[in-house]
């Protein structure tokens, strides 16, 4: 695959993408609990069992963009043994490196997965996509697409359109969208499992919302 740097991974290369790191390290799992509670009124756990209820505990998982592996710590919580991520900051792998155990967490871009095709059984994202630039939401989603042998998972900023937000002063950096559309549009043998829209109850994100959806790949692709 052709291997070039966007703006948006210079972005998160950056001091910024440190001081984001940094806002969202939490010392204990609680921490973490309670901060979503007073964001969305649940757990990312509780969240995450919204569309993932059903699946075994054996599933392969890979998530893209993990910083320091909040959420992969979650999937664990909840029993998921097989556990990776990738994580385009170093200083970000480097935290999770000393925060998590027994998950396989290694520094790359998700517009070039490491990874053989349709090694994982379930690939996701976690507020990663909306930092994508819309002309770049095929490459990175071809490479989830790709290395997902069954599951494609999801918890983005949803909007109908794709809307550019200005994020703490930045522009060019943050959109919100129809992210399981998008895949829907792009991919067609990818169907809909489950899809479910979460409002901010915090009074700094009222009238926003986030969605949690989980797609299927409604036949394995063989890759040429």
């Amino acid at each position: 695959m052709e291997n070039f740097i966007t703006i948006q991974e210079n972005f998160w290369e950056s001091d910024f993408g440190k001081e984001y790191t940094n806002r969202n390290s939490y010392s204990t799992d609680e921490e973490w609990d309670k901060e979503c509670i007073r964001d969305w009124g649940y757990t990312k756990i509780e969240m995450n069992n919204f569309v993932l209820a059903d699946l075994p505990k054996d599933t392969k998982i890979l998530e893209v963009g993990c910083n320091i592996g909040n959420q992969l710590r979650g999937f664990q919580r909840m029993g998921f043994t097989h556990l990776y991520g990738i994580e385009l900051q170093q200083y970000a792998v480097e935290l999770a490196k000393k925060t998590t155990r027994n998950i396989n967490i290694i520094q790359g871009s998700g517009f070039d997965i490491p990874f053989k095709d349709n090694y994982f059984d379930l690939v996701c994202t976690n507020v990663v996509l909306i930092h994508i630039s819309p002309d770049d939401h095929y490459r990175i989603m071809s490479e989830i697409f790709r290395c997902s042998k069954r599951y494609i998972m999801g918890f983005e900023y949803f909007a109908d359109e794709i809307t550019a937000i200005n994020y703490r002063g930045n522009t060019n950096v943050l959109w919100k969208a129809d992210f399981a559309k998008i895949y829907l549009d792009n991919f067609p043998n990818l169907r809909v499992v489950k899809r479910r829209k979460i409002p901010y109850r915090n009074t700094d994100e009222a009238g926003n919302v986030d969605e949690i959806f989980l797609l299927e790949k409604i036949e394995r692709v063989v890759y040429s």
